[in-house]
Order: C-alpha cells, then sequence, then structure tokens
C-alpha cells in the first residue's frame, strides 16, 4: 500500500473516532405522565388525572427542575380570589439516587371560580446530585394551601418517571445517597481504588482517542516520507 493511501485511512479513522465522540454525548430522557392523584381536601376525598411533565437544565453543580401539570387537579367548593393559593410537590428520586426534591411555585394570579380544577402553575426547585449515574425523576405529593386549609394530593397509579438525567455528584463520587468522596491527588479514592468515571470522562477519552489516532496519521506519514527519501538516497 502506498503512503498516500495508508495516509488517507489513518485519517479516515481518525475522523470515524472524531464523530464518536459527539454520538457518545448523554442526553436527557422526559415524557410525560398520566399521574392519578386521590386528594385529601377539607369537604372529602375528590380524584384527578393529569399528564405532568418534569424538566432539568444544569445549574451549576446541581439542575433547575421545572415541575408542569398540564391538566388541573382538585377544586374548591368556593371561589379562590387572586393569590390564595398556594402549591408546593415533591419530586421522587430514584435509580442511582434517592430521596425526594421539593418544588414550589407561585399563588394563583387570577381568581379560580368555584367547583372548576384548580390549575397548578409550573413549579421550581433545585436538585444536587449525591450520586453520580442515571436518577429518575418521578411525580410525588402536591400539596395546596388556600383559605387556612391544606389539601394532599397522593398519587395512586404509581406513575412512571417524567425524567431520567445522567448526572455526575460534586467530586465525582459514586454509589449510593449521601456518600462523599475524597480526592487525595492520586488518582484514588479514600478506598484506594480508582474512581469511577461518569459520562464527561468517557467523551473526554474519546477524544483524546481520535486525536491519538490523528498524530499516529502524521506520524506514518512522516516516516513513509523519510524512508523514501532514503531509499532513493542510496540509489
Amino acid at each position: 500500500m502506498s503512503y498516500q493511501k495508508r495516509t488517507a485511512a489513518l485519517a479516515s479513522v481518525a475522523a470515524l473516532a472524531g464523530s464518536a465522540v459527539f454520538m457518545a454525548a448523554p442526553a436527557a430522557r422526559a415524557d410525560v405522565v398520566d399521574v392519578n392523584y386521590k386528594c385529601q381536601t377539607p369537604i372529602g376525598v375528590k380524584t384527578a388525572v393529569s399528564p405532568i411533565d418534569i424538566k432539568g437544565v444544569k445549574s451549576g453543580s446541581g439542575y433547575k427542575l421545572t415541575m408542569s401539570w398540564q391538566k388541573g387537579v382538585s377544586s374548591s367548593p368556593v371561589e379562590l380570589g387572586k393569590g390564595a393559593m398556594s402549591p408546593s410537590a415533591t419530586i421522587k428520586l430514584g435509580g442511582a439516587d434517592s430521596g425526594t426534591v421539593s418544588v414550589s411555585g407561585p399563588a394563583n394570579a387570577a381568581a379560580i371560580p368555584a367547583n372548576t380544577p384548580i390549575k397548578i402553575n409550573d413549579l421550581t426547585g433545585t436538585y444536587t446530585p449525591k450520586a453520580s449515574g442515571k436518577v429518575t425523576f418521578t411525580a410525588a405529593i402536591l400539596t395546596i394551601k388556600a383559605l387556612g386549609t391544606t389539601t394532599t394530593c397522593t398519587p395512586t397509579n404509581s406513575p412512571g418517571p417524567s425524567l431520567t438525567l445522567d448526572v455526575t455528584a460534586a467530586g465525582g463520587s459514586s454509589g449510593s445517597s449521601g456518600s462523599t468522596g475524597s480526592d487525595t491527588g492520586t488518582g484514588t479514592d479514600s478506598s484506594g481504588t480508582l474512581p469511577k468515571t461518569g459520562p464527561d470522562d468517557s467523551v473526554i477519552a474519546l477524544g483524546t482517542l481520535g486525536g491519538t489516532v490523528l498524530l499516529a496519521g502524521a506520524a506514518g506519514t512522516l516516516w513513509l516520507t523519510r524512508r523514501n527519501q532514503t531509499a532513493r538516497a542510496r540509489r
């Protein structure tokens, strides 16, 4: 094989390795999930079904979560004036992490007529990973406070996650919720083992591979060129 063809082949491998960097980038998965709520109200039990969407946006060392309701839940036998209703909720964590995240939002901006499904405004909160890996976010308890009363709505259909994120805890630690890592400066954690790398490390590793192959191609070209020059000089 001529050195021109060999160089072209090495360049193709480098291009493929470079494209793998983009293919390996992790993506969040979000789904709109129907949640069957059973609401304990001051006047008895009410039920409602609402599709719920949860979004997560990277913010500093954590994520800003936004929980949205596409339909109203519960209702009031009397009109709720502007600012009379205050909602909050919890989001259940699963997968690599556990526990709950609290989200809250503004009071109603307009009056809510009597016996009308209460539309919940978007609720927001901050999630800071305590473990690395894929974490799921599922709608949990909704709390509505209005006119000195509290209504608690609990999912009854074991809804699936509305959001899945591939996260990395501060310091790159991994394991169960609440675990902490120790940076000894030698590339090992307190247990003496190499730390587990997250998806960003995989991307960096693939990028390094692409650069290594590209350098190898350039080195091969120089070596072949010098060999040809030496061969011509000996003739």
